[in-house]
């Protein structure tokens, strides 16, 4: 442990002096940054006060529009609707999703739940309380806990069933008002599962893991996509959610990413009197693309980059980069805390992010020269620094350099709530 904690130190001086090396080069780097709708069902929300005497009301009398009402599309509806607009939220289909059995939700989204007056959706629904991760390699564990211990006694990650969430969140919408809502196998995939990766389950849930695959039409596939955030200004029409961003699910943070956003639109709509200025209201809200970045590229890069790392095993390069992050979180201190913060989406920084990769690269590096450099050791320190940045260079790249890092240098950022305006409405 001590011989761990003087390569963390090590590394640390050095990660200090690259640091800067390393986002002064790439802040000179610039910046690059419809899906067809099928008939559909859809919900409308009037304002608290107004009455619908028909039972029905067109397109033309809700303040915004919100296409496809999953996790974010909901959520967006109802902290819409609580505030008074006339929201009208359009999905497709209104029965529960049918995806996979589990899914997360980090401490860092609980929070932004409450922050919605959402978080009795997790209630009733079967969900467990998530407390962490346990990462496994070749028979080596390192525990990583949330720091929860300033964080009240429900503050903590859930996981659950999607469908039974989704379906929580519309039934929290539907509560806004009183309208009426509309409404694989031919066993190569388990012979798969059972060949390839129930070996490298662990013990404990092995067992488990075998019967699941036994019961028929037990195996679903859920896709797992990958799309940096690339906003066009388009009047009256916003992206969020998976239509806007995407990224790995290995971390759980995708709904995070959802809700954060959620809050961040609530916000920057909530001053607004008038939407009728499509054009105005549009350029308004383009500060929300980089006021979104602190939490969506935090969690977008080390979901992709953790995905990235543990799914290849055939280079010894990427060998070391998994022995070198699990013996970076089992150093403890503030090497796992920070980490394990930003895993959790309670320290959503950029910075920290690019440092705690700094360090990482350079605790693998020293791990390797120890006891003494040798041109074997020189020779594997280079090549894992090299694959760790063209890992996680792209993603950043990807996510904007100066939004990440320089936020105050967009102009965006500063953009005020327009007074007024005398045109078409604003859609979502």
């Amino acid at each position: 442990m001590a011989e761990q904690y003087m390569v963390g130190v090590i590394g640390g001086v050095i990660a200090s002096l690259l640091g800067f090396v390393f986002l002064y080069c790439n802040s000179l780097i610039r910046f690059r940054g419809q899906r067809k709708l099928n008939r559909a069902a859809s919900m409308e929300f009037p304002k608290k006060n107004s009455v619908n005497k028909t039972g029905s009301e067109g397109v033309g009398t809700a303040d915004i529009i919100i296409v496809g009402a999953g996790v974010a599309g909901a959520a967006l509806a109802y902290s819409l609707g609580k505030d008074g607009r006339r929201v009208r939220a359009i999905e497709r289909d209104l029965n529960a999703p049918n995806r996979m059995a589990c899914e997360s939700l980090i401490p860092g989204g609980y929070l932004k739940l409450i922050e919605l007056g959402l978080e009795d959706c997790v209630d009733e629904i079967g969900a467990q309380r998530l407390l962490g991760y346990t990462l496994y390699k070749d028979g080596k564990e390192a525990h990583v806990s949330f720091p929860l211990e300033k964080s009240q006694s429900h503050v903590a990650g859930r996981t659950f069933h999607n469908g039974r969430f989704v379906q929580s969140l519309r039934k929290k919408v539907a509560s806004l008002h009183n309208e009426q809502v509309p409404s694989v196998s031919n066993g190569e995939m388990a012979c798969y599962l059972k060949t390839q990766v129930a070996p490298k389950v662990l013990p404990e849930l092995y067992d488990s893991f075998i019967s699941a695959i036994e019961k028929k039409g037990n195996i679903r596939i859920a896709p797992n996509k990958i799309m940096a955030a690339a906003p066009h200004l388009t009047p009256g029409a916003l992206l969020i959610g998976d239509a806007l961003n995407m990224r790995h699910a290995i971390t759980g943070g995708g709904m995070t990413v959802a809700l954060s956003d959620v809050v961040i639109l609530r916000d920057l709509i909530r001053p607004l009197h008038d939407l009728s200025d499509a054009f105005t209201v549009s350029k308004y809200l383009e500060s929300f693309y980089t006021l979104r970045k602190p939490m969506s590229s935090t969690i977008n890069i080390l979901a992709n980059v953790l995905q990235k790392i543990f799914s290849a095993s055939s280079n010894p390069a990427m060998e070391n980069l998994q022995h070198t992050f699990l013996g970076y979180m089992r150093l403890g201190g503030m090497f796992s805390y920070g980490a394990s913060a930003m895993l959790c989406g309670l320290c959503p920084r950029p910075l920290s992010l690019a440092f705690h990769f700094l360090f990482i690269a350079m605790y693998g590096v020293g791990r390797l020269l120890l006891p003494f450099p040798s041109p074997k050791r020189l020779w594997d320190g280079a090549k894992l620094l090299w694959v760790a940045s063209s890992i996680l260079l792209p993603y950043i790249y990807s996510e904007g350099i100066r939004q990440m890092f320089f936020p105050l240098t967009v102009p965006a950022y500063y953009r005020t709530p327009p007074k007024k305006s005398p045109k078409k409405s604003f859609m979502h």
